[in-house]
């Protein structure tokens, strides 16, 4: 088997109003990333903004940014704290740090999250190619996956030389894709991210509270200083004016990135590619199945997301154990893939089926944890829980996928479930007999689904007839062709 690391390709969709990226590795979907124009992500963003409101019950505070609704600010996620010299590491008091009508220059960490407001920190982060700039930081932190000593070394000492230097007094972070680096593309780096830092105070003593101060990337380009690495062999796109963009951007700030891009003239459409079409229609589906015959199931709640493991129709191996064991790697590999395309974050509960050997279960581990080493959002796996399930975190930022394409059902309300049409034949009955206890009527009408009305003539005909006989009322029934399962009304006439 090769070392070799798999190759990448990013494909970049634009129409009108939507902005859509994929990232395949080997020509297999790993993420999608879509930006639409009327709700475009807000993560990234500083705003000069304006305390509202200080609760400390919550040890938070409300902020007016100038969205929707006002964003949250906790004390944890003030930079004062994280400056502190006092060497108490209890939390302060939230109205020590800042009063109602107070401003703030804030930064949103997450985006608003279905009723929730946007998370915000005053401990501004500046991005770039190679860097993170972190303005009223005072160390330099070198990525967890720059894993060589030596290395970690190298460029910690080099930054803190350019930092020096230059005599800023700042903090930054070197990113996974630094590693190897020359000295020349840090130092790069460093002097624009810290021009960008002066023209952001420029903007904020200039502009008004809850206002705008610093825009973030489009996603193109977001794509172009996030997502590229060294794995990354070319990035197709669509759209001549998105490649023109990308292009002047990337020979300005990201010169050995420009080669890899390419204009796609092709008629077919790009998402057509390696079923990238289907593979995110899956990705919104509850059930996915495995290649041996197992299925999971992904359910996902205002609180957790959990994912159930099942053989299904799978009887490869004579031995249980190994049947069992072999379907667990592969919902292991699974489950790390459609986290990532499906963007699932906070708590993530994992069902595997269950094992009897040890051994085997410290190997479906270790391969979710290797399957998920490339994710960009950070995570962290917890041992096998005393009831055998796996539990894990995954960051949340955006919106889930799922959040983006799709809508509650206006059916279930989201519950998954509709009354069974027996169900609502009896719900018919109780309502009609209501009725007649309250008004005075000769006719009912009873509207409902077909399906509804195909049971009250078949199955439940008998108990209709009763019910007219017990009210002495004439009931009709009419189907409606708008109506779903579990609605009805009844008509007195």
């Amino acid at each position: 088997m090769s070392d070799e690391s798999p190759k990448e390709e990013i494909l970049i969709n634009v129409t009108p109003s939507e902005v859509r990226a994929a990232l395949l590795e080997n020509g297999m979907l790993q993420e999608v990333h879509i930006e639409r124009a009327a709700r475009r992500g807000v993560i990234s963003n500083i705003y000069n903004g304006q305390v509202m409101r200080v609760l400390p019950g919550m040890q938070a505070a409300f902020v007016e940014i100038g969205l929707q609704r006002t964003a949250f600010l906790h004390a944890s996620d003030i930079v004062r704290l994280q400056n502190s010299d006092n060497g108490n590491d209890e939390m302060p008091d939230i109205r020590e740090l800042v009063r109602e009508g107070d401003d703030l220059l804030v930064q949103v960490v997450k985006d608003p999250l279905g009723n929730k407001g946007a998370r915000l920190t005053t401990f501004i982060t500046l991005p770039s190619r190679h860097l993170v700039l972190l303005p009223k930081g005072g160390s330099v932190g070198v990525s967890t996956r720059i894993e060589d000593e030596e290395e970690r070394d190298r460029l910690r000492s080099l930054v803190e030389e350019l930092l020096a230097d230059q005599k800023l007094e700042c903090g930054a972070i070197v990113r996974t894709v630094a590693e190897r680096a020359e000295a020349a593309a840090l130092c790069a780096d460093l002097k624009f991210l810290t021009k960008l830092w002066s023209v952001i105070q420029e903007r904020c003593s200039d502009a008004g509270v809850k206002t705008l101060v610093h825009e973030d990337l489009s996603l193109p380009l977001r794509v172009l200083r996030d997502l590229v690495t060294s794995d990354v062999e070319h990035i197709l796109v669509d759209s001549q004016e998105v490649y023109a963009e990308m292009h002047d951007f990337a020979v300005a700030f990201l010169p050995e990135v420009a080669p890899m891009l390419e204009l796609y003239q092709r008629r077919r459409p790009i998402f057509d590619l390696h079923a990238i079409e289907d593979e995110i229609r899956k990705a919104i589906d509850r059930k996915i199945n495995l290649k041996s015959g197992g299925y999971l199931i992904f359910d996902q709640t205002e609180a957790m997301t959990t994912i159930d493991v099942n053989t299904g129709g799978y009887v490869g191996h004579r031995n249980l154990e190994e049947t069992i064991y072999r379907t667990n790697l592969e919902a292991a590999v699974t489950i790390a893939r459609q986290l990532r395309i499906r963007n699932l974050g906070g708590i993530i509960i994992i069902d595997f089926i269950d094992m009897e050997e040890v051994g085997h279960r410290d190997n479906v581990l270790q391969l979710l944890e290797q399957s998920l080493a490339k994710d960009h959002a950070r995570h962290q796996i917890s041992p096998v829980s005393p009831l055998g399930l796996v539990e894990m975190t995954r960051k949340r930022t955006r919106e889930s996928l799922q959040h983006i394409l799709c809508d509650e059902c206006p059916g279930c309300a989201g519950r998954g479930f509709v009354m069974t049409a027996e169900t609502v034949c009896f719900e018919i009955f109780r309502e009609v007999i209501r009725q007649s206890r309250q008004f005075e009527f000769e006719n009912a009408l009873v509207l409902a689904h077909q399906d509804v009305i195909e049971l009250l003539l078949d199955e439940q005909a008998q108990s209709l007839a009763m019910l007219e006989e017990q009210t002495g009322k004439s009931i009709r029934l009419q189907p409606e062709a708008l109506y779903l399962q579990d609605q009805f009304d009844v008509v007195l006439m």
